[in-house]
């Protein structure tokens, strides 16, 4: 028989086996088994291997050449045969490690048998029931510290590691430490926690408290939703666990985002919520605070916990029924305390998100939220995921219709975040899962996901019949004795507590129930370290008077910062003509551009200390490059420090700047900046779209936060969002930033909605929305067009001492007596531009006044009445916009225009016909509808 042939099974799939003992031997020769150690000796020794080679292709063919001459293989003793089925050992470890937690026992409710994986077979490997007593080489690593163990060993552990009641996914992450520390964290311990007599005993009266809720709730509010956690009240103790000890690693605070499932449990048992309070609420009683408020299990909630390591500030954040939705707003929101603790704000505030099984991996705002993650702008050094993985999703959910992945966590694999697969049954492990979680995160500041898989008592909610839909399921359900009857039990029998006793903690807590309280007092006060006094923010008006001039000295103090470059930068030609523009406007030479105005207001805001936060997919440019927030070395890469921002360069002592080009998605982004706005409204936090219709994908945010978190929860938040917005032609998705959706969401002085003009309105714009105290999300219309059109620059007295922002910008036609004006148009946004040409080119001037209303929410009441009334003999009121008329402003502000016109106006709209599109995309037409419009609101 050919030599290379009897060596036939060091190569294919067994060469990765091989090549990570070789990796291992070139860490530390003396790490491997002598026979190998004098195998990759004489490796060392052949033709062209480097010793400190990666073992791939050189180590393959190494082998090979071993293969060709026999003596090489016969000299480290090892029989041939013996030395096959060391290799078998090692592939049946490695299979165990990538599919072991296929044939682990994680249903509670025992529907399927664990799978048998023919690659879990010793038989598969080479390896006989002889075998069994044989002692083996664990290879890179064993359980007992040993360097050898029996076969039978070695697969018993195996299966308690991989495929018990705990099964790990990890041997897809590319990294070999992290590897490596999860293969040692779970096989050193077998998967198997080692909890004393008073954590038993802590745990089964949180199982205890989690199951007798809800039946409490399930008996005394009948038919009421509740959501309840029953079948998955393990959660409710991971979650318990983890606040009880995250604070050994320094955390300090935790911020939990989740849907209602199991949500009221949550804020009773793990936040402390008063049971009383709760009751208040299911019978109608409880105080109304809020203009709308919101249903019971979509609240938030925040409370001290005493915990063994110091006070745990632990906060549930408001959700919506979009589920998931709420994720991308915690990871801002813990983004941003993160950053007010400092240097290590991420080994302080962990993120943990709660999410369902069907909606984890089939809503894409989690495949943003992932990507997020590890990105510069956006990370929060790793957050704990648990899913309540009751294996229905919604009622009447099929795995196979609700995924096209083995399990629903396999989204969480693309940023190589580890799986930890826990049965709900064994509270214990999922405990462990929980402490391992935590650990990691620790280590590898990564997201890391616990998947408890459990059941659900009743329907999606208690109203509803999942035996309509899953019959043999709920057959199942019906016969399980529920989980913490189950850890009684086992307590029981190990001699942790007796039967009276664990009987006794359910009675006591009924007790404890029946008067509204808690069976123990667990919350403190006075503690968070990362809160805001939101008082000075609340009952404030939008006409508030705030400064946001500067002196002409100041302006150009700031320009000469921001217009320094580094000695040797190399400048891209477009960006070094903006720059010596920006000198040029700083220096009254010429008018100030939007590009200017935006920078000089960043810069006067750093300078006071008041952060500047900007996210959109190109805004360190601008999508428009009108921006330019960070420059770029022509002769460096981008990812080799060849970016410099000016703004980040303007002084000792200043707030920081920072500008991201984030990830292409718009939900999730805009949720992450609406997060960071609540939890720092100090800053000026900016989302903007690249262009305004992109908005749309974000829709949700819009609606369930932005416009009515205020009402609902009675949160502030201060989120700016530049919207660009106008007609030039580009088609339907590049024209309208759906300025009529925005309108109809406005009421209550929810937020403020601006179309400007011109360039310095934007400058005050976004000081007043940091400088005043009126915190209200900021929606801006801004122009492409306007970005470098001449007349929309403003001189450079509009941006000095005592001018403001103009909520209305008068008509600013010549003539000798507005007696002789017949109509006033107004108007907002670049049409006036077109509309003042039009008029000019008619020689209307003494007919027609053109009035912008700049400000089209909070509505500026007064001062369009006042303007009105310069007009006396003006009965034609027309409002012009570029939009259809089934969309922009005019349906959405009618009525308020009509409250101040006088006794004898009579109010028309000029606007392109109603459409079904936002846009036309015919350059042709979209000119033609131009000119008619004008023309409608000029004609007499």
């Amino acid at each position: 028989m050919d030599d290379k042939l009897n060596f036939s099974y060091l190569f294919g799939s067994n060469a990765p086996y091989i090549e990570e003992l070789y990796e291992r031997y070139l860490e530390n020769p003396n790490s491997v088994e002598s026979n190998w150690k004098q195998y990759f000796d004489d490796l060392a020794k052949q033709p062209g291997v480097v010793a400190t080679d990666v073992a791939h292709a050189p180590i393959r063919e190494s082998f090979a050449n071993l293969a060709k001459h026999k003596a090489g293989v016969s000299s480290g003793g090892m029989d041939e045969a013996m030395l096959k089925k060391q290799v078998g050992v090692l592939r049946l470890i490695s299979a165990y490690r990538i599919q072991g937690f296929g044939a682990a026992q994680l249903d509670p409710l025992k529907r399927t048998p664990p799978q048998y994986l023919e690659a879990l077979d010793p038989k598969f490997h080479g390896l006989s029931d002889a075998d069994m007593a044989v002692q083996f080489s664990m290879g890179d690593g064993d359980f007992s510290g040993r360097e050898k163990m029996a076969l039978s060993d070695i697969v018993n552990n195996l299966k308690q590691t991989y495929c018990g009641h705990l099964a790990v996914e990890y041997m897809y992450i590319p990294n070999t430490e992290e590897r490596r520390w999860i293969r040692n964290y779970f096989e050193s311990v077998l998967s198997t926690p080692q909890f004393n007599v008073e954590q038993k005993h802590r745990l089964l009266k949180e199982m205890t408290a989690a199951e007798t809720l809800e039946r409490y709730l399930h008996t005394k509010y009948v038919g009421q939703k509740r959501f309840g956690i029953e079948g998955g009240e393990s959660v409710i103790a991971g979650l318990n666990y983890l606040i009880q000890n995250a604070g050994k690693d320094g955390v300090e605070e935790v911020i939990i985002g989740m849907a209602h499932r199991g949500r009221l449990n949550v804020l009773v048992n793990t936040l402390g919520k008063k049971p009383g309070d709760l009751f208040a609420e299911f019978e109608g009683r409880a105080e109304i605070k809020l203009p709308s408020g919101d249903v019971k299990y979509h609240m938030g909630f925040s409370s001290d916990i005493a915990t063994p390591n110091g006070p745990m500030h632990v906060s549930l954040a408001f959700n919506p029924s979009h589920l998931e939705i709420v994720n991308p707003v915690v990871e801002g929101s813990a983004r941003a305390k993160q950053k007010r603790l400092g240097d290590n704000g991420r080994d302080k505030v962990l993120p943990v998100l709660i999410h369902g099984d069907s909606a984890f991996v089939g809503l894409g705002v989690n495949q943003a939220t992932f990507n997020l993650s590890k990105t510069r702008g956006y990370t929060t050094g790793g957050t704990v995921h648990i899913v309540i993985n009751n294996q229905i999703g919604f009622t009447t959910s099929d795995v196979r219709d609700t995924r096209s992945t083995v399990h629903c966590t396999d989204v969480a694999k693309m940023v190589a975040a580890p799986v930890i697969h826990v049965n709900g049954d064994d509270p214990e492990r999922v405990c462990f899962a929980i402490q391992a979680a935590l650990d990691y995160r620790k280590t590898f500041n990564k997201d890391i996901v616990v998947d408890v898989v459990c059941f659900r008592r009743w329907g999606h909610n208690e109203g509803d019949d999942p035996t309509l839909t899953q019959p043999m399921m709920y057959k199942k359900v019906a016969s399980h004795p529920g989980t913490r009857a189950m850890y009684a039990e086992q307590l029981v029998a190990q001699g942790v507590v007796t039967a009276e006793e664990a009987d006794g903690y359910v009675q006591a807590y009924r007790d404890a129930l029946d008067k509204g309280e808690h069976v123990e007092q667990t919350t403190l006060s006075n503690f968070d370290r990362t809160s805001i006094d939101w008082s000075k923010y609340q009952g404030k008006d939008w006409r508030e008077d705030v400064e946001t001039g500067l002196p002409v000295a100041d302006i150009r103090r700031l320009a000469d910062k921001f217009t320094a470059v580094p000695e040797g930068f190399a400048l891209h030609p477009t960006a070094k003509r903006v720059i010596e523009a920006r000198k040029a406007m700083a220096a009254g030479e010429q008018p100030i551009d939007w590009g200017m105005a935006e920078t000089i207001a960043y810069a006067n805001l750093v300078t006071k200390g008041a952060g500047v936060r900007i996210s959109g997919e190109d805004s360190g440019r601008g999508t428009f490059s009108h921006r330019h927030a960070v420059l770029h070395d022509q002769n460096r890469e981008k990812w080799d420090d060849g970016a410099y921002v000016p703004l980040m360069n303007m002084g000792e002592n200043t707030g920081l700047f920072l500008v991201i080009d984030s990830i292409l998605n718009e939900e999730a982004v805009m949720a992450y900046e609406y997060g960071f706005a609540c939890s720092a409204p100090d800053k000026l936090t900016i989302w903007e779209a690249q262009f305004g219709d992109f908005a749309n994908g974000a829709q949700v945010v819009i609606d369930q936060f932005i416009s009515s978190g205020e009402t609902k929860w009675g949160r502030l938040c201060g989120l700016t969002t530049i919207l660009p917005h106008g007609y030039d032609g580009q088609g339907p998705e590049h024209s309208s930033g759906r300025v009529e959706r925005w309108l109809q969401l406005c009421s209550e002085n929810n937020m403020q909605v601006i179309m400007p003009s011109e360039a310095s309105q934007m400058f005050h714009l976004l000081q007043r929305q940091v400088l005043g105290s009126y915190r209200k999300p900021l929606v801006i219309f801004m122009s492409k067009r306007l970005l470098r059109f001449k007349d929309a620059m403003s001189p450079l007295e509009n941006f000095t001492e005592g001018s403001r922002f103009r909520p209305l910008i008068g008509d600013t036609a010549t003539r000798a007596d507005n007696g002789s004006v017949k109509r006033v148009i107004l108007c907002a946004g670049q049409v006036y531009y077109d509309l003042a040409a039009g008029r000019a080119e008619r020689k209307l001037e003494n007919d027609v006044a053109i009035v912008r209303i700049e400000q089209l929410y909070p509505f500026p009441y007064d001062e369009v009445q006042a303007e009105l009334a310069k007009y006396p003999n003006a009965k034609e009121v027309v409002w012009a916009q570029e939009e259809p008329k089934n969309q922009g402003a005019f349906y959405q502000i009618r009525h308020r225009i009509e409250r101040v016109l006088g006794d004898t106006q009579e109010l028309s709209c000029a606007s392109r016909p109603a459409s079904a599109s936002p846009a036309v995309g015919y350059a042709s037409k979209h000119a033609a509808q131009l000119k008619q419009l004008v023309e409608d609101a000029l004609k007499f």
